[in-house]
Protein backbone atom coordinates (compact mmCIF):
# COMPACT_ATOMS: atom_id res chain seq x y z
CA UNK A 1 0.00 0.00 0.00
CA UNK A 2 1.09 3.83 -0.91
CA UNK A 3 2.31 5.47 2.13
CA UNK A 4 1.68 9.08 2.95
CA UNK A 5 4.91 10.33 1.48
CA UNK A 6 3.91 8.44 -2.10
CA UNK A 7 0.44 10.12 -2.06
CA UNK A 8 1.42 13.41 -1.45
CA UNK A 9 3.92 13.02 -4.65
CA UNK A 10 0.91 11.68 -6.16
CA UNK A 11 -1.46 14.72 -5.28
CA UNK A 12 1.44 17.04 -6.33
CA UNK A 13 0.96 15.30 -9.52
CA UNK A 14 -2.85 15.58 -9.65
CA UNK A 15 -2.69 19.54 -8.39
CA UNK A 16 -0.14 20.15 -11.29
CA UNK A 17 -2.55 19.14 -14.08
CA UNK A 18 -5.36 20.18 -13.01
CA UNK A 19 -5.19 23.18 -10.09
CA UNK A 20 -6.69 26.74 -11.18
CA UNK A 21 -8.17 25.22 -14.54
CA UNK A 22 -11.48 24.88 -15.95
CA UNK A 23 -12.98 20.93 -15.52
CA UNK A 24 -14.57 20.29 -18.55
CA UNK A 25 -15.37 16.72 -18.05
CA UNK A 26 -15.50 14.77 -15.36
CA UNK A 27 -16.78 10.76 -14.51
CA UNK A 28 -17.17 8.43 -11.78
CA UNK A 29 -17.37 4.58 -12.27
CA UNK A 30 -19.92 4.21 -8.87
CA UNK A 31 -23.29 5.09 -10.00
CA UNK A 32 -24.38 6.44 -6.47
CA UNK A 33 -21.58 9.53 -7.66
CA UNK A 34 -22.65 9.86 -11.19
CA UNK A 35 -25.18 12.80 -10.09
CA UNK A 36 -22.26 15.06 -9.27
CA UNK A 37 -20.53 15.05 -12.30
CA UNK A 38 -22.67 17.86 -13.78
CA UNK A 39 -22.27 19.73 -10.42
CA UNK A 40 -18.37 19.53 -10.88
CA UNK A 41 -18.32 20.20 -14.99
CA UNK A 42 -17.58 23.77 -15.19
CA UNK A 43 -15.70 24.45 -11.69
CA UNK A 44 -12.08 24.95 -10.84
CA UNK A 45 -9.47 22.76 -8.59
CA UNK A 46 -8.14 25.05 -5.86
CA UNK A 47 -6.34 23.07 -4.13
CA UNK A 48 -4.81 18.96 -3.81
CA UNK A 49 -4.44 18.67 0.08
CA UNK A 50 -3.27 15.10 1.58
CA UNK A 51 -4.92 13.49 4.84
CA UNK A 52 -2.19 10.51 5.28
CA UNK A 53 -3.02 7.96 2.77
CA UNK A 54 -6.35 9.92 1.48
CA UNK A 55 -6.21 12.56 -0.94
CA UNK A 56 -9.03 15.48 -1.01
CA UNK A 57 -9.47 17.37 -4.15
CA UNK A 58 -11.07 20.91 -3.35
CA UNK A 59 -12.94 22.47 -5.92
CA UNK A 60 -14.28 25.97 -6.30
CA UNK A 61 -18.07 25.37 -5.96
CA UNK A 62 -17.30 23.96 -2.62
CA UNK A 63 -16.91 20.43 -3.18
CA UNK A 64 -14.30 18.02 -2.28
CA UNK A 65 -13.77 14.74 -3.91
CA UNK A 66 -12.15 12.26 -1.24
CA UNK A 67 -10.25 9.23 -2.57
CA UNK A 68 -8.28 6.67 -0.71
CA UNK A 69 -5.70 4.31 -3.08
CA UNK A 70 -6.14 1.31 -0.56
CA UNK A 71 -3.85 -1.39 -2.05
CA UNK A 72 -4.05 -1.05 -5.73
CA UNK A 73 -4.82 2.41 -6.67
CA UNK A 74 -2.91 4.31 -8.85
CA UNK A 75 -2.88 7.39 -10.31
CA UNK A 76 -2.08 8.48 -14.03
CA UNK A 77 -1.45 12.13 -15.20
CA UNK A 78 -1.83 12.15 -19.20
CA UNK A 79 -2.65 14.53 -21.93
CA UNK A 80 -6.23 15.13 -22.20
CA UNK A 81 -8.18 11.84 -23.03
CA UNK A 82 -5.25 10.14 -23.19
CA UNK A 83 -5.88 7.09 -21.63
CA UNK A 84 -3.02 4.76 -20.80
CA UNK A 85 -3.42 0.74 -21.66
CA UNK A 86 -3.90 -1.32 -18.50
CA UNK A 87 -5.63 -3.68 -17.10
CA UNK A 88 -6.75 -2.08 -14.19
CA UNK A 89 -10.27 -0.31 -14.25
CA UNK A 90 -10.94 3.24 -14.34
CA UNK A 91 -13.18 5.17 -11.74
CA UNK A 92 -12.63 8.87 -11.55
CA UNK A 93 -11.52 10.75 -14.45
CA UNK A 94 -10.60 14.28 -14.60
CA UNK A 95 -10.68 15.96 -17.98
CA UNK A 96 -9.42 20.08 -18.34
CA UNK A 97 -8.30 21.09 -21.96
CA UNK A 98 -4.84 19.85 -21.49
CA UNK A 99 -4.48 17.06 -19.07
CA UNK A 100 -6.75 14.23 -17.68
CA UNK A 101 -6.11 13.04 -13.86
CA UNK A 102 -7.07 9.09 -13.99
CA UNK A 103 -7.40 7.20 -11.20
CA UNK A 104 -7.71 3.39 -11.11
CA UNK A 105 -8.75 0.47 -9.50
CA UNK A 106 -9.42 2.24 -6.00
CA UNK A 107 -12.30 1.51 -4.53
CA UNK A 108 -12.39 4.07 -1.55
CA UNK A 109 -14.31 7.42 -3.35
CA UNK A 110 -16.40 9.94 -1.76
CA UNK A 111 -17.92 13.57 -2.74
CA UNK A 112 -18.61 16.04 -0.04
CA UNK A 113 -19.42 19.12 1.01
CA UNK A 114 -16.31 21.53 2.12
CA UNK A 115 -16.57 21.25 5.66
CA UNK A 116 -17.66 17.86 6.10
CA UNK A 117 -14.48 15.74 6.40
CA UNK A 118 -14.70 16.08 9.94
CA UNK A 119 -17.76 13.78 9.76
CA UNK A 120 -16.08 11.78 7.10
CA UNK A 121 -15.43 7.45 8.71
CA UNK A 122 -11.80 7.64 8.44
CA UNK A 123 -10.69 11.57 8.19
CA UNK A 124 -12.71 12.04 11.23
CA UNK A 125 -11.01 9.83 12.88
CA UNK A 126 -7.39 10.14 11.14
CA UNK A 127 -4.18 11.34 12.88
CA UNK A 128 -2.00 14.14 12.10
CA UNK A 129 -0.29 14.51 8.36
CA UNK A 130 3.08 15.34 8.81
CA UNK A 131 3.09 16.63 5.09
CA UNK A 132 0.47 18.68 4.72
CA UNK A 133 0.01 20.24 8.32
CA UNK A 134 1.89 21.94 10.60
CA UNK A 135 3.23 19.10 13.39
CA UNK A 136 6.34 20.14 15.65
CA UNK A 137 8.39 17.49 17.11
CA UNK A 138 7.23 19.02 20.75
CA UNK A 139 3.82 18.34 19.83
CA UNK A 140 4.54 14.59 18.09
CA UNK A 141 6.60 14.06 21.70
CA UNK A 142 3.57 15.15 23.78
CA UNK A 143 1.25 12.59 21.54
CA UNK A 144 3.51 9.95 22.48
CA UNK A 145 2.45 10.29 26.28
CA UNK A 146 -0.73 10.50 25.63
CA UNK A 147 -3.11 7.76 27.90
CA UNK A 148 -4.75 6.62 24.10
CA UNK A 149 -1.32 5.62 22.84
CA UNK A 150 1.57 5.50 25.07
CA UNK A 151 0.56 1.65 26.26
CA UNK A 152 0.61 0.63 23.01
CA UNK A 153 3.87 -1.28 21.45
CA UNK A 154 5.27 0.87 19.15
CA UNK A 155 4.74 -1.76 16.22
CA UNK A 156 1.15 -1.36 15.75
CA UNK A 157 0.84 2.29 16.89
CA UNK A 158 2.72 3.56 14.43
CA UNK A 159 0.48 1.99 11.84
CA UNK A 160 -2.66 3.22 13.20
CA UNK A 161 -3.53 6.18 11.10
CA UNK A 162 -5.08 7.69 14.04
CA UNK A 163 -1.84 8.21 15.77
CA UNK A 164 0.03 9.21 12.86
CA UNK A 165 -1.36 9.69 9.35
CA UNK A 166 0.54 8.09 6.47
CA UNK A 167 3.13 5.94 8.07
CA UNK A 168 3.32 2.44 6.84
CA UNK A 169 5.19 -0.81 6.80
CA UNK A 170 8.58 0.63 5.64
CA UNK A 171 8.35 4.13 7.57
CA UNK A 172 7.56 2.29 10.69
CA UNK A 173 11.07 0.17 10.65
CA UNK A 174 12.36 2.71 9.57
CA UNK A 175 11.22 5.55 12.13
CA UNK A 176 12.14 3.27 15.14
CA UNK A 177 15.51 2.29 14.23
CA UNK A 178 16.62 6.20 13.66
CA UNK A 179 15.25 6.76 16.80
CA UNK A 180 16.98 3.60 18.74
CA UNK A 181 13.71 1.99 19.77
CA UNK A 182 13.26 -1.84 20.33
CA UNK A 183 10.40 -2.66 17.65
CA UNK A 184 9.33 -4.69 20.83
CA UNK A 185 8.94 -1.64 23.24
CA UNK A 186 5.97 0.88 24.08
CA UNK A 187 6.23 4.70 24.30
CA UNK A 188 5.97 4.88 28.22
CA UNK A 189 9.11 2.03 28.63
CA UNK A 190 10.86 4.83 26.47
CA UNK A 191 12.96 7.07 27.72
CA UNK A 192 12.51 11.16 27.25
CA UNK A 193 15.56 11.01 25.10
CA UNK A 194 14.19 8.40 22.77
CA UNK A 195 10.60 10.04 22.57
CA UNK A 196 12.30 12.79 21.13
CA UNK A 197 14.33 11.26 18.75
CA UNK A 198 11.27 9.35 17.81
CA UNK A 199 9.31 12.37 17.25
CA UNK A 200 12.31 13.68 15.17
CA UNK A 201 12.53 10.64 13.58
CA UNK A 202 8.89 10.69 12.45
CA UNK A 203 9.11 14.47 10.41
CA UNK A 204 12.38 13.76 8.88
CA UNK A 205 12.09 10.40 7.66
CA UNK A 206 8.56 11.69 6.10
CA UNK A 207 9.99 14.35 4.39
CA UNK A 208 13.45 12.70 3.24
CA UNK A 209 10.81 9.88 1.53
CA UNK A 210 8.77 12.29 0.21
CA UNK A 211 11.61 14.08 -1.08
CA UNK A 212 13.64 11.71 -2.31
CA UNK A 213 11.10 9.35 -4.05
CA UNK A 214 11.17 6.65 -1.08
CA UNK A 215 14.54 7.13 0.15
CA UNK A 216 14.64 6.92 3.81
CA UNK A 217 18.76 5.97 3.91
CA UNK A 218 21.04 9.32 4.52
CA UNK A 219 21.15 10.91 1.41
CA UNK A 220 24.77 11.05 1.12
CA UNK A 221 24.80 7.00 1.58
CA UNK A 222 22.72 6.55 -0.83
CA UNK A 223 23.90 8.48 -3.87
CA UNK A 224 27.52 6.75 -2.65
CA UNK A 225 26.14 3.36 -2.60
CA UNK A 226 24.62 4.17 -6.06
CA UNK A 227 27.89 5.31 -7.54
CA UNK A 228 28.78 2.35 -6.70
CA UNK A 229 26.82 0.43 -8.81
CA UNK A 230 24.50 -0.69 -6.09
CA UNK A 231 20.90 -1.40 -7.08
CA UNK A 232 18.00 0.87 -5.47
CA UNK A 233 16.65 -2.07 -3.18
CA UNK A 234 19.82 -1.90 -1.58
CA UNK A 235 20.87 1.63 -1.03
CA UNK A 236 17.10 2.50 -0.26
CA UNK A 237 16.82 1.84 3.50
CA UNK A 238 18.46 1.61 7.07
CA UNK A 239 16.86 -1.45 7.76
CA UNK A 240 13.84 -2.46 6.06
CA UNK A 241 13.86 -5.00 3.30
CA UNK A 242 17.48 -5.78 4.52
CA UNK A 243 17.24 -9.12 6.50
CA UNK A 244 20.92 -10.62 6.82
CA UNK A 245 22.55 -7.44 5.70
CA UNK A 246 25.03 -5.69 8.11
CA UNK A 247 23.56 -3.42 9.71
CA UNK A 248 24.68 0.37 8.55
CA UNK A 249 25.65 1.90 11.62
CA UNK A 250 27.71 -1.66 13.31
CA UNK A 251 27.67 -4.53 10.90
CA UNK A 252 25.22 -6.08 13.53
CA UNK A 253 22.82 -8.39 11.15
CA UNK A 254 19.11 -7.39 10.32
CA UNK A 255 16.39 -9.58 11.57
CA UNK A 256 13.17 -9.37 10.26
CA UNK A 257 9.94 -10.63 11.90
CA UNK A 258 6.05 -9.81 11.69
CA UNK A 259 4.35 -7.68 13.44
CA UNK A 260 0.38 -6.55 13.25
CA UNK A 261 0.37 -9.35 10.19
CA UNK A 262 3.15 -7.56 8.62
CA UNK A 263 7.40 -7.75 8.05
CA UNK A 264 9.32 -5.37 10.27
CA UNK A 265 13.01 -5.18 10.90
CA UNK A 266 15.63 -4.00 13.10
CA UNK A 267 18.87 -4.20 14.60
CA UNK A 268 19.12 -5.71 17.60
CA UNK A 269 22.37 -4.06 19.12
CA UNK A 270 21.21 -0.40 17.90
CA UNK A 271 17.39 -1.33 19.17
CA UNK A 272 18.09 -2.78 22.35
CA UNK A 273 15.15 -4.47 23.79
CA UNK A 274 13.66 -2.40 27.38
CA UNK A 275 15.32 -4.34 30.42
CA UNK A 276 12.44 -5.83 32.17
CA UNK A 277 10.51 -3.36 34.79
Amino acid sequence: MPEGPEIRRAADSVEKAVRDKTVIDISFAFEHLQAYEEILSGSKVTKVDTKGKAMLIRFDNNYVIYSHNQLYGKWYIRNAYNYPKTNRQLRLAIHNEKKSALLYSASDIDVLKQGEEEDHPFLSKVGPDLLSEEVSAEDLFIRFQDKRFKRRKWTSLLLDQAFIAGIGNYLRSEILFVAGISPFSRPMDCTEKQLHRAAKACIDLMWRSYENKGITNDPALAEELKKQGKKRYEYRHWVFNREGRPCRIDGTEIIKFRAASRRCYYCPTCQKKPAPL
